[in-house]
């Protein structure tokens, strides 16, 4: 027997699978950590941090080095007066002037003074993690709110898989008492069939269920960045207390709790300093240049032994200023006042949206929680009619029809129970979203 747990064990380790006992909040942290969207944002934000190295370049000292050789095969001519060599006035010479070899080697220097749309890049830098940090948050709250939907969907199924066996160990036992009735010339044979058929009907329901567990599992384990094929078992329970608990004892909202209303306040921040830079822009840019350089020339091939390196040096102040550029900064500057305007619309149209999200949530929440309520007492008010109907059909004082009408009724106020407490906890998470608590 050890021997063959042993192997059951390395089987499992072979296939790289694992088990994973989970309650809910565990699986929005296995999730926060390996959903590839959340690794895919956690990306875009290290990506954004390598842009903003980038951009910091752009202000600091620019070095560059230089060197090339140069073999003329033909040198230059150049016409000068013939007079210069005792020809005569008037006419011109062809001269060669040069060297066969020429080389350089140098090196440049320029550094930004002053630069509006380079400060405001600079400054923006902060912005634009933010914004991508942001929409993180944004990417972090959809994740959890859809596996908090489907880890609670599915304790639900395996609470209604449980309440159907429940009611096939009813039917099975009401089967055996039929079919002693029915032996001993009690019932017709058509009483036993109904209870046959209701059984076979709860298998099939059953088995439906079940296959509809086990495709959520699999969306759920897709949902959190698992391995299909790793085992995924649910802890948490759920209950009508649960779904209470102090939810609407602090209804208290600030928009700033919400993740996307966080990412337009970012993006309106963005839009103005794009709106500062293109203003910016006109203002003159300053900078500081030098360069340093040596060059030689020679008739052979020779820089390494003797001959002179002439130096050539300077250092300087460079000023670049916008004289005009056919209105295109104009255009620019109002195209990005423009889309700052539309943000700020976005912005208030979001805070109006928040105020009727949470308004809504609430109402939904308050009418889910008494429909739960109501769909328990209607549940255990099923029960006990079927209990009574059972016991005076026991006696013979109760009909086939009637027994069959309870458990029916039994089945529906169970169903109904458990859709009342899947809407009740649904209503819970998107209250909880609404308001920036989840």
């Amino acid at each position: 027997m050890v021997f063959i747990i042993y192997l059951l064990i390395i089987n499992v380790v072979a296939n790289g699978q694992k088990v994973n006992s989970f309650t809910v909040q565990q699986a929005v942290d296995y999730g926060k950590q390996h959903s590839v969207q959340v690794k895919n944002a956690l990306l875009d934000i290290l990506i954004q941090k390598q842009t903003n190295k980038d951009i910091t370049s752009i202000a600091l000292p620019q070095i560059s080095g230089r060197a090339g050789i140069t073999d003329y095969l033909d040198i230059p001519i150049t016409l000068v007066p013939a007079a210069f060599f005792g020809g005569t006035p008037g006419t011109y010479s062809a001269q060669k002037f040069g060297t066969k070899w020429n080389s350089n080697a140098g090196v440049s220097l320029s550094q930004i003074l002053f630069d509006g749309q380079v400060f405001i890049a600079l400054k923006a830098r902060n912005g634009t993690v933010d914004f991508q940090k942001s929409m993180l948050s944004v990417t972090e709250d959809n994740i959890t709110s859809n596996i908090y939907k489907v880890y609670y969907q599915l304790v639900l199924s395996k609470s209604q898989t449980e309440l159907i066996d429940a009611n096939m160990d009813r039917l099975k036992k009401l089967n055996h008492d039929i079919n002693v009735m029915y032996n001993n010339g009690f019932i017709e044979r058509v009483d036993v069939d109904k209870i046959t058929v209701q059984v076979a009907n709860l298998q099939t329901e059953k088995l439906k269920i079940e296959n509809m567990i086990k495709n959520g599992y699999s969306g759920l384990k897709l949902l959190m960045g698992m391995p299909i094929m790793d085992t995924l078992i649910l802890i948490d329970k759920l209950s009508d207390e649960q779904i209470r608990e102090s939810i609407l004892e602090n209804s208290q909202y600030s928009y700033k709790d919400r993740s996307d209303y966080q990412l337009m306040m970012v993006t309106n921040k963005l839009n103005a300093y794009n709106a500062h830079r293109y203003k910016l822009s006109q203002i003159p840019t300053l900078s500081i240049v030098g360069d340093y350089s040596k060059q030689a020339q020679r008739n052979q091939f020779d820089f390494v032994g003797k001959g002179d390196w002439f130096t050539s040096s300077y250092i300087g102040l460079q000023m670049r200023f916008p004289i005009f550029n056919g209105f295109a900064i104009k255009a620019k500057i109002q195209g990005a006042k423009l889309q700052l305007n539309k943000t700020q619309n976005q912005t208030e149209a979001l805070a109006i949206s928040i105020d009727k999200e949470v308004a809504e949530a609430k109402n939904n929440f308050t009418t889910a929680v008494a429909t739960m309520d109501y769909q328990k007492k209607n549940m255990t008010l099923a029960e006990k009619v079927y209990d009574q109907t059972k016991k005076k059909y026991e006696i013979g004082t109760g009909s086939t029809t009637e027994i069959n009408t309870a458990q029916l009724d039994l089945k529906t106020a169970q169903t109904n129970y458990i859709t009342a407490l899947y809407d009740a906890i649904i209503a819970k998470i998107d209250f909880l979203k609404a308001t920036g608590k989840l």
